[in-house]
């Protein structure tokens, strides 16, 4: 199974990357696939490569969800 999650864009790198916020990790992503990304833009991260531009509202509430099955857990 793979599994694609939201993660907000906190600042353009070189070339085609971003730094990304993963739960307050910071991780190095590809931005390949996606034009005009910008920072505070939410996108789906899938391997390492932002496969689409997520609405802000959608991310919040996923993300949501994750929070909660965590604490579940």
């Amino acid at each position: 199974m793979c599994l694609a999650i939201p993660v907000k864009v906190v600042e353009l790198g070189a070339g085609d990357t971003a730094i990304v916020d993963l739960g307050g990790v910071k991780k190095e992503i590809s931005l390949a696939l996606l034009a005009d990304v910008q920072v505070g833009d939410y996108v789906i991260l899938h391997v390492g490569y932002a496969l689409s531009k997520l609405d802000p509202e959608e991310a919040e509430k996923t993300l949501a969800l994750f929070a909660e099955l965590n604490e579940v857990s």
